[in-house]
């Protein structure tokens, strides 16, 4: 299938501040597009970046029928432009789509329409350390229609944004005993739209408390971590790291992934394991857990500096040579080709 491309007229790079940049309020001259209607994707386009018009019947709007993912893109000194690991991405996408029953996007048309899309906007991809290009597919259903089924329609979609180094300040959590963001045989390993807008409000109340984020604990008791906002959690108890295993609950995250590789090959303890709020707790008082931290995209990893849990709150020790900072720099610097990729992570724009 033909790649439709049409470009700008007129490129906005030159009224952006990239020394000065909101996380994902900025975004490239062009934007890739294709939509599935009778039973086909139809043919795929990369044009100029525009909002939508789109009816107001849309079934998106109404129950929700969205997936998404978030990858970056980072230049080499060389100005190659190289990728960390975006099979997965197009991989998750479609396991997400399947559980939403929507329709998997192509490999071949979602690698050819990010190619050429990256290309296009290839100078809007900048060197140096910490910069890098967010990446944003996604998948909507478009059919004109309030019933409650199944679109017949929908719209793919991949917008980029320059970001730099996201940092979120001092991260204090809350472990949550009350809300979920999952539950068996739900959609919490799909990227869906609607598992982070159920999660906004158990997080606003924790910021109203003095906490930036909430520890997610299982549905069923409370009584086992799962995930650290809307990233993967990693702890750090003596000199074993523990995170809890991918589960129907659990979102596989890239870079969760990529970390408990990492820590196999270079010989760093780490258990993929159920973990207990008690047993959490118990390390925190003996002063046994060194480190807590997110994993994801964005971050890439985000070190928590404290927790609370009912009445109790505790703080984590400094720590000299941490684990955290010392995987979020392996990782960035395989992510930026400044370091051999062993692994074979990464992935060169054509």
């Amino acid at each position: 299938m033909t790649l439709h491309i049409e470009k700008t007229t007129t490129s906005k790079i030159s009224k952006v501040d990239f020394n000065n940049l909101s996380f994902g309020q900025v975004f490239t001259d062009h934007m890739f597009e294709c939509d599935y209607i009778n039973g086909e994707w139809q043919t795929p386009k990369i044009v100029p970046y525009a909002p939508l018009t789109i009816d107001p019947s849309a079934k998106v709007f109404h129950y929700g029928q969205a997936v998404f993912e978030g990858m970056k893109a980072y230049k080499s000194d060389d100005d190659e432009i190289w990728m960390f690991r975006p099979d997965q991405n197009q991989k998750r996408l479609n396991i997400s789509s399947e559980r939403l029953g929507m329709p998997a996007f192509p490999k071949e048309l979602f690698f050819d329409g990010l190619n050429n899309l990256l290309k296009l906007d290839s100078e809007w991809i900048k060197k140096g350390e910490g910069n890098s290009l967010y990446i944003r597919p996604f998948i909507i259903a478009t059919e004109s229609c309030v019933s409650a089924s199944i679109s017949d329609s929908y719209k793919f979609m991949i917008i980029c944004s320059p970001v730099q180094s996201y940092y979120a300040g001092e991260v204090r959590v809350i472990i949550e005993d009350k809300y979920s963001r999952s539950a068996n045989g739900g959609v919490g390993y799909a990227k869906a739209a609607g598992n982070y807008a159920g999660s906004f409000y158990p997080t606003k109340l924790a910021r109203e408390k003095g906490f930036q984020q909430v520890i997610w604990t299982d549905s069923c008791t409370h009584e086992y971590i799962e995930e650290a906002g809307v990233m993967n959690v990693f702890l750090r108890i003596n000199d074993t790291l523990l995170t809890g295993p991918t589960s129907e609950r659990i979102l596989d995250g890239v870079t969760r992934k990529s970390i408990v590789q990492l820590c196999e090959h270079e010989g760093i303890n780490i258990e993929v394991r159920p973990i207990k709020v008690t047993e959490v707790l118990e390390a925190a008082r003996k002063g046994e857990l060194l480190e807590m931290f997110g994993a994801g995209t964005a971050a890439v990893i985000s070190p928590i500096l404290g927790f609370s849990h009912h009445d109790e709150s505790f703080e984590l020790p400094k720590v000299e040579n941490s684990y955290a900072s010392y995987i979020k720099k392996r990782i960035t610097d395989i992510q930026q080709h400044k370091a051999e990729d062993i692994f074979g992570w990464t992935y060169k724009v054509k």
